[in-house]
């Protein structure tokens, strides 16, 4: 077996070794095993091994958080953690400790957001190997603030207008691009949690939130396009979201249920998952088909805040989070579920969205503190996981039982809140920011693909 080695630049590391595989962890290392087959169509992996050539440094395979290649960890010694090392330049020689204390009480962090100079300037990488960060979500209005902004995509733009490609089918050849190289740093993440963790995700186009035929059709393309075990395919928890999601769960497809905001959403976009999975299980097919329902939290504050007492600010979103939570918790206690288990089917995880904070008075760590709970996941735009990794706190988690959620919703019920009345309207207005979004990125894409098409961008 050969040696194993490491390239690294304070940013990215990339190992160099004869098995396969793309991404390891010794300790507090988290590095990149390049083999030639990787699918590396950014040239990413490339660029890097070309330019580090001169900055190899020997280290020995070692067991960390996540599994290595058993190949690899057969073929050396485990040494002294002092062996384990990294990079020059690298800003610290341990992992964040506030990011690791989330994913040791048993929840992934996750970040929302992707763009091109994300994965290029390896910052993706480091959020890896710094930030304890297992996947990423990323919607329309992520992807047009991408591509809409600097001119990383200008070359890709330029290559498919001169195929022809329409601006929808140009925006899903960008993100696949892009989405498909996160996928691949987070793979061998995933398939060491056995498909728990190391997730991406990509949405449907948010102006088929009310067509249920046609999203299960592009559910199922996106999905065979990204061809990767990994990634999610986001489908809003509409009315005819939640038909979309039986049938694609059904069909094998992997899924990210988006914009929900209630207890009563969530658990119509639960059951709509139950079903799938029973209907596979009666079928005869394999019941390990992985879902997770989103929970948008902030939203409700930034609604409720001006109409409210100044005591219950940014109070409302956190009671509502509490309140699914305890309905998350007692459906994984429920014999319907255990039967499903049993049989071999994964829980439906709850994801956290929409925790950064909006309410300047209110601190930036606000939501990821007060929703740190087992079995969840909290994707966090970048501003705020920057900001938990430099000042954020752990206390307690998530009580199973709802904590004190029915109260403070009481109190909201006495100001003239009706909770569930507002948690329609949100949903509503988050599909059509997402379309508005969506028209402003097709837009900006054939703008851009007309100025570019002649060109040899």
């Amino acid at each position: 077996m050969p040696e194993v080695q490491l390239l690294a630049n304070g940013s990215y590391h990339v190992l160099i070794a004869a098995a396969g595989g793309s991404l390891s962890r010794w300790n507090d290392v988290a590095v990149t095993r390049w083999r030639e087959e990787v699918d590396d169509k950014l040239r990413i992996f490339a660029a890097m091994r070309a330019i580090w050539q001169e900055r190899l440094t020997t280290i020995f395979a070692r067991q960390g958080h996540y599994a290595l290649d058993p190949a690899v960890v057969a073929a050396q010694p485990a040494p002294d953690q002092s062996t384990c090392h990294r990079g020059a330049g690298d800003p610290g020689d341990t992992m964040n400790t506030n990011t690791k204390k989330l994913h040791d009480l048993g929840q992934s962090l996750w970040v929302d957001n992707i763009s091109r100079e994300m994965l290029m300037r390896g910052t993706l990488a480091r959020y890896i190997a710094d930030w304890s960060v297992t996947g990423l979500t990323s919607n329309p209005t992520i992807f047009e603030h991408a591509i809409g902004r600097g001119h990383l995509y200008d070359e890709a733009i330029a290559r498919l207008a001169r195929r022809g490609e329409g601006a929808e089918q140009l925006f899903f050849a960008l993100a696949l691009e892009d989405l498909t190289t996160a996928a691949d740093l987070f793979r061998p993440i995933h398939d060491a949690t056995e498909g728990l963790d190391g997730w991406v995700s990509l949405e449907v186009s948010p102006l088929l939130a009310d067509n249920a035929a046609k999203t299960i059709h592009a559910a199922a393309w996106l999905h065979d396009a990204a061809d990767r075990p990994n990634l999610f395919i986001k489908i809003p928890g509409t009315a005819a979201g939640t038909e979309a999601i039986e049938e694609s769960i059904f069909g094998g497809v992997p899924v990210n249920v988006t914009l929900l905001f209630s207890r009563e959403q969530y658990l119509v976009a639960a059951e709509a998952y139950l079903r799938g999975i029973e209907r596979r299980i009666e079928a005869g097919l394999d019941p390990n088909v992985r879902s997770v329902a989103s929970i948008f939290v902030s939203r409700w504050d930034v609604a409720v805040n001006p109409e409210v007492s100044p005591r219950l600010h940014n109070r409302l979103g956190i009671a509502i989070a509490m309140r699914i939570y305890k309905a998350y918790r007692d459906l994984l206690a429920s014999p319907r579920w255990l039967k499903l288990a049993e049989a071999g089917a994964r829980p439906q995880r709850l994801l956290w969205a929409s925790t950064g904070t909006k309410d300047p008075a209110a601190p930036d760590t606000l939501y990821v503190e007060a929703l740190a709970a087992t079995d969840t996941i909290d994707t966090i735009p970048e501003k705020t996981l920057s900001a938990f990794a430099d000042h954020g706190k752990v206390g307690a988690a998530l009580a199973a039982d709802g904590g004190n959620a029915e109260a403070v919703l009481e109190e909201f019920r006495r100001e003239g809140v009706d909770d569930e009345a507002l948690a329609a309207r949100l949903q509503r207005e988050g599909a059509d920011a997402f379309a508005a979004s969506w028209h402003a990125l097709l837009a900006c894409i054939h703008e851009k693909s007309a100025s570019l098409a002649g060109t040899g961008a």
